[in-house]
């Protein structure tokens, strides 16, 4: 039986890619995001390439849309075997710690940590049941070392790395993965930094499973961030 990954934050570039990778290895997809027909031309794009895709529209800010989306792609292709979270969100930009706000740094938790959260809290009770399943999370370098221009999403991705690492403890002996992929570069189609190598770096870690998280690029570090 083919296998489902559920990718929540897809859009054209890492989303698309990543969905191409687990696709072309026999995966189904569920494409998860805010617009339908963005991801109507997204799946359009990948059953073009033999990879059965469906998109299902949901505002990660809200609680029961996520449920809801969650819910039809259960209905549409049954078990979920790799939910992979790495949503744009957030109505800020990155902002200087000596700018941050209660409206921006709350604004940055809800879309990256709580969104997480959401999605774990809807899709763990059938993987527990199964003693199965993978939770993949994508996020900035933000998470993993102080950046001082990234003031509100490091303190949002930072927590969010925390409760991963937890979360991990927790589930590797009940056999569910949690993988989590930091980014340390801006993405460039036709670059080092094209989207498809983080995708072959995201399938690495899910097929051997032997560390919690990585890098991309492995060991970079805020002085050696490719922009």
């Amino acid at each position: 039986m083919k296998k489902t990954i559920a990718i929540i934050g897809a859009g054209p570039g890492l989303g698309l890619s990543i969905a191409r990778k687990f696709g072309s290895q026999g995966f189904r997809v569920a494409l998860i995001s805010r617009n339908q027909e963005k991801l109507d031309g997204l799946a359009a794009q990948l059953a073009s390439e033999n990879i059965e895709a469906a998109g299902f529209a949901a505002d990660l800010y809200d609680k029961e849309q996520l449920a809801a989306a969650i819910q039809a792609v259960k209905d549409r292709f049954g078990f979920i075997d790799v939910v992979e979270f790495s949503p744009t969100v957030g109505q800020y930009p990155p902002t200087p710690a000596w700018q941050v706000t209660d409206e921006n740094a709350l604004d940055s938790f809800t879309g990256f940590t709580l969104g997480a959260i959401r999605a774990v809290q809807t899709v763990l009770p059938d993987m527990l049941e199964r003693g199965t399943g993978a939770l993949l999370f994508t996020t900035g370098l933000s998470a993993v070392y102080p950046m001082q221009m990234m003031g509100n999403q490091g303190i949002a991705m930072s927590g969010l790395r925390n409760y991963l690492t937890n979360l991990h403890k927790d589930l590797a002996p009940k056999g569910i993965y949690v993988g989590h992929l930091s980014l340390g570069v801006s993405i460039k189609p036709g670059t080092q930094t094209d989207p498809s190598y983080i995708a072959d770096a995201w399938f690495a870690l899910y097929s051997k499973q032997d560390k919690a998280e990585e890098t991309f690029p492995v060991g970079v570090t805020p002085e050696t961030i490719i922009w």
